[in-house]
This record gives C-alpha cells, structure tokens and sequence, in this order.
C-alpha cells in the first residue's frame, strides 16, 4: 500500500493553456491497459529536459536529446508504457525514430518535433506496428482536462497515479502549472526510473527553461531513491507553453521568475515523493536529513549512503531500531577526515547518539516508537559546517523482491 498516498483528484488539476493530452489502449504488453499517452503543445511552446546518467540509456532519451539539441520547436510528446525501449541497439533506435514519424505525419509536424519516451521492460522489442496503431485513439482522445487519465496511462509497477498543480498569479494574470510523473522501482537519483512532465502556460524566456528544468530535478527527483538502481530511461521535461498573457519573464531572479520556480518546484517536489511514497512493496516514508556539512555534497553523500543502505532499510521494515547500522553508514559514506566523536543522530524527536556514542537518555522503547510509524525523519549532524541537505527514501520489504521477481510474468 503507498504511504500516505491518494490518487489525484481530476478537478484539483488545473489545464495549462496550450496543451491537450490523450490517451488509449494500444495493447503493448498488456490488453485493456492504458499505454500510449500523447501530449499536443501549441506552436511556439519552449521544451527542455533532464534525462538519465546512465550510459546504457535507452533509444527514447538518444532521440529526445537529439530532438532537443535540433531546435526545430517541440509540438508534441508521445509516451508509452511496457516497453522500455532499452538495450535494443539500432533497431530500437529506428522504432523509436518511426514512433515521432508517424504521430508527427498525424499532426502535419516535422519529426524531430516530436519527443519519444518509454518505460517497461528492457532488453525487448518495442512494437511500433501497435503504437502507430493506436495513435488515432490517442489524438481522437486528447482534452486538456486529461491529466489524471493521463497520470494512469504513463503507469507501470505503480499502484497508484502520480500528479500535482499549483495556480499563481503573475502580472495580474492567472498562470498554472501542472505535472505527471510514474515510478516505483529502479529509482536512485541520476536520475531515478522515472518519467516527469510539467507545464506551464507562463511566458518565459526559452533560454531559462534549461536552468529551470535543472534546478527544479536537483531539488526533487535528483533527491529520491528506492533501490539504488539507476534506469535507463530517466526523464524529466519542462514545457512552457507562454499563452498565460503576462509579460515575459526574462530573469529567474525578478519576483515573477522566483514566484515561477518555487511553484514548479513545489509540484516537482510533490511528483518525487509521490514516487517514493508507492516505492515498490514500501511501508514508510523516510526524510534523511543531514546537517552540519561543510558543503552540500558531502551532506548529500552521507544521506545517500543512509538511503541506499539494504540494512538500514529493513530495520525500517522490520520496525527495529538496529540504529547502529545508520551510523556505520555514515562511516562508509566516504569522507575521509570526518570525526565520529561529534556526531549527533536523531530519530523525529529522539536523541540516539550525542557525540558519537549512544545517548545516555536514549531507550530502546523510544526509537521503536518512531521506526512503527508510516512517515520517520532521520537527522544526522556532522558538526562540521553549516550546510544541510535532505533525500527521501523508503522501506525494503517482502513485497519488493516479489514484485521485482515476478515482473515480466
């Protein structure tokens, strides 16, 4: 069960002017199944995108990128689910070419006007006889009040549909912005395996889309893991269609960029911790927050190695609090010179260890008390600096190996 996670309301999403979403069943791994999602942008809408680190990256992101790279001005998106695309060599790379083909001939758009993404099984042949198949539907089906439907058609291992709107005002204007994203499984920051879209019909400079895009991932998907396993298809995507009616934005650094950000942010934000919230088989959601670092990447890679730590996480399952494991975690996380005698843990509102020992008012009891509930922040203070930095991360059940055991049956 996702902890502490509903599926969105359709009525609580606002529609971004300037872009239609739909949706149909084309059959690509599964019948009756939602799978193929198109997303139609109005001409002279601004794209940009964070993908995967990942050099195995699949035959979509090669093509997104190099679609992006062409400039030509991106009208739509096609997504489809089932089928990762990954690991097909040149062949997945042509099918992923002749997916943009045959929606753009369908739109009257250049292909390179088109991004592909995909997400399911890697390593198989994407069946594009069923995608171009199942095109009509898709654009027979296209609102722009069909973000829920389309939150369910991007879904593979999650349980439940992913999506956040904000509404703002910028030069007495209305402005709204809107997102979707899926994952469960296969998530660790670089990205995670995930796809994330979000737009908005705010008028901004192209050319700050990109350093949008970046630090709206570095603050929230860039932030999650599950399993330590980073994908193949990561992407995240920012549109901005301009047709709110204010003037344009031009500095990110002016009242109306920074009203901008914080609400693109918000929504990523919700989108990222919605991901790890119906993390395969997760129980709880678990904040790891680091302070005292002398920058924030070291913070972050301590609370990376909390993260990703299998025994860390199932004492979490296990409600157990072996916490001696979270703190060999931070021995291991790779700084060299780090002092243990002035690290401070804490559990919410328990003190575990004070100066790298066992807290002397600490009982078993309490930290047991904090491991059974749903939601448990971990914080650690290094004492060696001012910075901070936070990931959130979940539980590893019975459940994951399961689903992952059995997912291609």
């Amino acid at each position: 069960m996702p902890v502490n996670l509903t599926a969105p309301d359709p009525a609580q999403l606002a529609s971004v002017a300037g872009v239609s979403l739909g949706i149909a069943e084309a059959g690509i791994r599964k019948a009756n199944r939602k799978d193929l999602v198109v997303v139609i942008l109005a001409e002279g809408s601004a794209v940009a995108g964070v993908f995967t680190q990942n050099r195995f990256c699949a035959a979509p992101v090669q093509v997104c990128q190099e679609h992006l790279a062409a400039g030509a001005g991106i009208r739509a998106i096609l997504v489809n689910t089932g089928n990762a695309n990954a690991g097909t060599g040149a062949d997945g790379l042509a099918r992923a070419r002749r997916s943009c083909t045959a929606l753009a001939a369908q739109l009257g758009v250049k292909p390179e006007q088109v991004l592909p993404f995909s997400t399911g099984v890697i390593m198989e042949t994407l069946p594009i006889e069923r995608i171009e198949a199942g095109l009509p539907a898709a654009l027979a089906d296209r609102s722009p009040a069909n973000w829920a439907r389309a939150a369910q058609g991007i879904m593979t291992t999650d349980t439940l549909p992913k999506a956040a709107s904000r509404t703002l005002t910028i030069g007495g204007r209305e402005v709204h912005v809107t997102g979707i994203s899926k994952g469960a499984g296969m998530i660790k920051p670089n990205m995670a395996t995930m796809l994330g879209f979000v737009a908005t019909d705010a008028a901004i400079d192209p050319a700050l889309l990109q350093p949008l895009v970046k630090a709206a991932a570095d603050a929230s998907f860039n932030r999650i893991t599950i399993d330590g396993d980073t994908s193949t298809n990561d992407s995240f995507v920012l549109i901005a269609t301009g047709q709110a009616g204010h003037a344009r934005i031009d500095s990110l650094n002016s009242d109306e960029g920074q009203a901008l950000q914080a609400a693109v942010l918000d929504v990523s934000r919700q989108l990222a911790q919605a991901i790890v919230r119906d993390g395969e088989g997760a129980t709880k959601f678990i904040s790891v927050q680091i302070d005292g670092g002398r920058d924030e990447a070291e913070c972050k890679q301590v609370a990376y190695a909390i993260a990703h730590s299998p025994l860390v996480k199932t004492a979490f399952f296990a409600s157990d609090p072996n916490l001696g494991r979270i703190l060999a975690a931070v021995g291991y996380a790779g700084i060299g010179d780090l002092d243990q005698s002035l690290i401070d843990l804490y559990l919410d509102d328990v003190h575990v260890a004070r100066q790298g020992g066992r807290h002397p008012d600490y009982r078993e009891e309490d930290g047991q008390r904090v491991m059974k509930q749903a939601e448990i922040t971990v914080r650690v203070d290094l004492h060696r600096g001012e910075a901070s930095s936070t990931v959130w991360t979940c539980d590893l059940s019975h459940d994951y190996v399961s689903i992952n055991a059995d997912y291609r049956s």
